[in-house]
């Protein structure tokens, strides 16, 4: 089994942000020569917000950053998977409203740390 990245996106509009995140994705996936490399749940909606889950293969971002190369490494963020979601931000926040991009796990290890 492959080894995936899994992040939390929060958005205002659902329907606006997973199509904006599916066609950028769908452009990366023709751009690497890949397929089928990333799934998104459904949303669940609280507080104003829609919350789900896109889960990418590591294969596919690791493909992207030999693909940029330098251009990669100089993303913001810390890691592969910081500078992954930087540049996913950057491509979509034209297309989709208000929206907040995480790593899950990294979510879920603060859970109980201090903020």
């Amino acid at each position: 089994m492959e080894s995936r990245i899994n992040i939390n996106v929060s958005a205002v509009d659902y329907d606006k942000t997973s199509k904006a995140l599916t066609h950028q994705l769908s452009l990366l996936e023709e751009m690497v020569h890949s397929e089928e490399d990333f799934v998104m749940t459904d949303s669940e909606f609280a507080f104003g917000w829609h919350f789900f889950v896109l889960s990418v293969n590591r294969s596919l971002v690791e493909k992207l950053g030999e693909m940029m190369g330098a251009d990669f490494d100089k993303l913001k963020g810390k890691g592969t998977e910081k500078k992954f979601l930087t540049w996913l931000a950057k491509n979509v926040e034209t297309k989709s409203p208000r929206f907040k991009l995480a790593i899950k796990e990294e979510m879920e290890s603060s859970k109980f740390g201090i903020f």
